[in-house]
């Protein structure tokens, strides 16, 4: 048998790599004259000194573009992963990423994600932020037989073989989130959305659910991504005073808008946090530092929250997730031995708080919201299994008692 491994100590791969024996949970491998154990646990030892194995990673974030604070926050959360995973001496694995910007842009995310796993070993990319950039790239993914690793909440009604979800679908933001607002504010919402699919699944559902409830949905209106023309918006939802705003919009659009909101608090009352919230299913602290004092009062559902500013804004689900990610991404490599990593996961991941079915996480969830500049927890479910196709009823957090409050 004959395998071909990346040494850190060498600057090209080593191939032959020869199996000469198995020897107490360690493999002895022979290249030339020289010999190598590789330890059941995926550790070189050479000349008696351990060494650890490389992995190459591709890493397919925009540092520009609409939605760059976004993008930045998962980029900054997976090279901090990579970065504890290569300074313990106790993990065998060493990532080398392979970094890659489609500047937000989205006819670049296939050809990069291609460049990615065509010019470097890597089989698992980190990477996406729009669910439009994740389908573009998930046919090349199929065709190379590689894993995407998508650690941002996202609309649900979607399962890959060749896609790790880590971040929350539908029944562990949309629906907890509807669930809190239809308690506190009732329902009657006014919906937005960037002109994309999170934007339509996001408002279609929430559509249903306030149907469900009795309720009416007073507007429903879409915004191509980066468009900061709001006016209409704005006045609409002042002609109508829905009970809350719940906004899909991403990045710009989103900036503008609830800036645009916030002095139509200020002229009305009647649209201040405690009387008509905003609320949103992405909205994280990576982007408290761009809204500055029109985040106040913001609503938002996650599965983290920070309560304190002294990390400005970097201390988001986003960045937790992904760097949650990159050391899941380590054990399991560890663990999968010879196994094909898509078997492996069917049979294993579990174990790693990955459901085998659906390749999406068990997740908590919070209703939040902002308060003095920090989020602060309103309300906690604990464990919520995913449900990316809302067929599970039973794993939909609600809650059950109405806390309507009188409003003079």
């Amino acid at each position: 048998m004959e395998l071909s491994f990346k040494i850190p100590f060498f600057s090209r791969h080593i191939a032959p790599l020869k199996i000469a024996s198995r020897q107490s949970g360690y493999i002895r491998m022979a290249f030339g004259p020289h010999v190598a154990l590789l330890s059941a646990r995926g550790a070189f030892f050479v000349f008696g000194v351990k060494v650890k194995r490389s992995v190459d990673l591709g890493v397919l974030y925009s540092s520009s573009g609409t939605y760059a604070a976004i993008s930045q926050a998962v980029l900054r959360g997976t090279l901090a992963g990579v970065e504890e995973i290569n300074a313990d001496p106790s993990n065998p694995i060493r990532f080398q990423p392979i970094v890659r910007d489609p500047k937000g842009q989205l006819e670049r995310y296939a050809p990069l994600c291609a460049e990615i796993l065509e010019s470097s070993d890597a089989r698992h990319v980190f990477g996406c932020v729009t669910s439009s950039s994740r389908k573009e790239v998930i046919p090349t993914l199929d065709r190379t037989n590689a894993m995407l690793w998508y650690n941002l909440p996202f609309e649900g009604f979607e399962t890959s073989n060749r896609v790790i979800y880590n971040h929350a679908c539908a029944n562990q933001h949309l629906l907890p989130l509807l669930s809190w607002c239809f308690g506190n504010f009732g329902t009657m919402p006014y919906l937005i959305g960037s002109n994309y699919i999170w934007g339509w699944e996001t408002c279609r559902v929430a559509r249903m659910r306030v149907d469900d409830a009795g309720g009416q949905v007073l507007g429903e209106r879409y915004l191509p991504l980066g468009e900061e023309d709001v006016a209409t918006l704005i006045a609409e939802i002042e002609s109508l005073r829905p009970r809350f705003i719940l906004n899909s919009l991403v990045g710009a659009s989103s900036y503008a808008f609830l800036r645009a909101y916030a002095d139509l608090g200020r002229r009305d009352p009647y649209f201040r946090a405690e009387q008509c919230p905003v609320v949103s299913c992405n909205l994280t602290e990576a982007e408290l530092p761009l809204l500055g004092d029109a985040a106040e009062g913001l609503v938002s559902v996650g599965p983290h929250f920070c309560a304190s500013q002294s990390k400005g804004g970097r201390d988001s689900s986003f960045e937790n997730i992904s760097r949650q990610s990159v050391h899941t991404l380590a054990a399991m490599l560890v663990a999968q031995g010879e196994q094909p990593f898509e078997s492996f996961i069917a049979e294993q991941g579990d174990l790693f708080g990955i459901d085998p079915a659906t390749h999406h996480s068990t997740l908590e969830v919070d209703v939040a919201q902002v308060r003095d500049g920090v989020f602060k927890v309103l309300h906690h479910w604990s464990d919520v299994a995913p449900d990316p196709y809302l067929t599970r009823p039973a794993r939909h957090p609600r809650i059950d008692r109405p806390r309507l409050s009188v409003v003079s």
